[in-house]
């Protein structure tokens, strides 16, 4: 019982072994670049690692094209590499046979985000060599687009009114001090004194001409007629 046990064990080792090879057929190679995305804080590779990268690939085949089926032993890794790199292939648990390369792909792109996500890698850092990088789904803004051009609508509202006070204000400043020029020199006029040959007089009225007291004796008087 144990000899057959043993020697079924084997003979699966002796197939997956074939399947799962560099560059064999529906293979796909895969690299990890830990320590240029997460610096000192990168985790290392091991089995726990692997066993999380077959689970995410099952669920990925699972989700894409409702293989129930597919479990994580159904995932198979070979040669594994320190730097990480590695290359994988999906068998089928009805045939035993690997899946279509195209399948695979097809449920890889489709999950793509959520296989970064568990690795806490992006397209670069996690490479699957023979699949065309994919742009993830726009994220949308927590603050919907609306509220957002409402308050810029309103903010450049209030700088307008803003601007429109203080230019009013600029406005009134400026008539006030030229209203208060004009009055200062209209007093100046008014109590300007008006030189004849030399003798300052007294302005008694614009038309009617001055008086220049010089002429007039402090002494006279009128006389009777």
């Amino acid at each position: 019982m144990l000899v057959a046990l043993f020697s079924t064990l084997s003979l699966v080792t002796i197939i997956h072994a074939q399947l799962c090879q560099p560059d064999a057929k529906n293979a796909f190679k895969v690299r990890l670049s830990l320590k240029t995305a997460l610096g000192d804080k990168a985790y290392v590779w091991d089995e726990n690692e692997e066993y999380l990268f077959k689970a995410m690939m099952a669920f990925s085949l699972r989700t894409f094209s409702n293989r129930e089926t597919i479990e994580i032993s159904n995932i198979l890794l070979c040669n594994v590499t320190k730097r990480v790199s590695f290359w994988f292939v999906v068998t089928d648990p009805s045939t035993n046979q690997t899946l279509p390369a195209d399948e695979v792909q097809a449920a890889i792109r489709m999950n793509r985000n959520r296989i970064n996500h568990a690795f806490f890698l992006n397209d670069q850092t996690l490479e699957f060599l023979e699949i065309p990088a994919t742009l993830g789904p726009p994220t949308e803004p927590s603050t919907p687009v609306w509220i957002i051009t409402f308050g810029v609508v309103f903010c450049l509202v209030i700088i307008g009114i803003v601007l429109l006070v203080m230019s009013g204000i600029r406005q009134r400043r400026r008539k006030s001090k030229e209203s208060r020029e004009t009055g200062d020199v209209e007093d100046k006029n008014e109590t300007m004194v008006t030189i004849e040959n030399g003798i300052p007089c007294d302005t008694l009225d614009f038309k009617e001409g001055c008086v220049n007291r010089a002429l007039v004796a402090d002494d006279e008087k009128l006389t009777p007629l």
